[in-house]
């Protein structure tokens, strides 16, 4: 399966702009199911400063900075990637393990539990409290597989809140999610993540798409024109698995990965600095198309 994706940032300023220092992560990272085969950068105004490298979790950085004065920043990124059939063969030997012994398997020293052991501890997006951890052990009972367990998270999550575009913020707390049983695909990712952490596990944050035109015969996902966001668990000696809480299915075909991190603020799609007084609008465009 082939895709392109085009996604554009536009910021138009009230004032101008003498300076500024941006981070970008929109170019596809290459996993055991996906290859980005070709990413095209182009930034509006010609940025003085550009620099590509990996950050820490191994996702595709672009830093660039504009040192002359603009009154408005255009980043167009079109990538092209394909995605492969799941090749782990030993998946469903360890789904089946109860949740409880994933801790017990974790304290065995080896380099993929060491890096999943960094997805154990809270952030401030992904903060626990009581009522999450309430929420959490409905689905994570006694003896009960990992898989089942947190298959049963997400469906309940997608059928007890409401998707609701615009109702929360990047800065709207879990507490105010909870209680109003609302938010969108950020929210239910880390809502996610926190109910897994609070049981001791790991998780991690996921950005990327969702194909735009659905197959034919189902149908359109919610999410679709805009960066999606889901999650991971992981199992030691199987890997990382993904689950869509926003639908309610395991990632595959239609979902294209960009990075992870342990929440939303280390895979935001462009973050920066400016030098200037004035306020701001933003535009953000997404369409992901299926390639012949």
């Amino acid at each position: 399966m082939k895709y392109q994706i085009a996604h554009t940032t536009e910021y138009q300023y009230h004032q101008k702009v003498s300076l500024c220092h941006n981070i970008a992560l929109l170019i596809p990272r290459d996993t055991d199911l996906q290859e980005c085969k070709k990413t095209v950068v182009k930034i509006t105004p010609q940025p003085d400063v550009v620099n590509e490298y990996e950050d820490f979790f191994g996702n595709k950085v672009l830093y660039f900075a504009v040192q002359q004065e603009h009154s408005s920043l255009k980043v167009a990124v079109v990538s092209q990637v394909e995605k492969y059939k799941p090749r782990n063969l030993t998946m469903g030997l360890y789904t089946n393990i109860a949740w409880e012994e994933i801790n017990k398997m974790l304290a065995e020293s080896n380099d993929d539990n060491f890096n999943a052991r960094q997805f154990i501890s809270a952030t401030v997006m992904t903060a626990s409290s009581k009522e999450i951890h309430e929420y959490a052990m409905q689905s994570f009972t006694p003896s009960r597989s990992i898989f089942e367990a947190v298959s049963d998270l997400v469906q309940r999550i997608y059928n007890e809140f409401e998707f609701k575009p615009g109702f929360t913020t990047l800065a709207t707390p879990l507490k105010e999610v909870m209680e109003e049983r609302k938010g969108v695909c950020q929210d239910f990712a880390h809502l996610a993540i926190a109910c897994v952490r609070s049981m001791g596990l790991p998780a991690r944050y996921v950005s990327g798409y969702i194909e735009t035109i659905a197959p034919k015969g189902t149908e359109k996902l919610i999410g679709v024109d805009a960066s999606h966001a889901w999650f991971s668990i992981f199992i030691p000696q199987s890997g990382w698995i993904d689950f869509d809480p926003t639908n309610n299915v395991i990632p595959s075909d239609q979902h294209i990965t960009i990075g992870w991190g342990r929440d939303y603020t280390d895979i935001s799609p462009l973050k920066g600095i400016i030098l200037s007084i004035g306020r701001h609008q933003l535009n953000v465009t997404v369409d992901v198309k299926r390639l012949d």
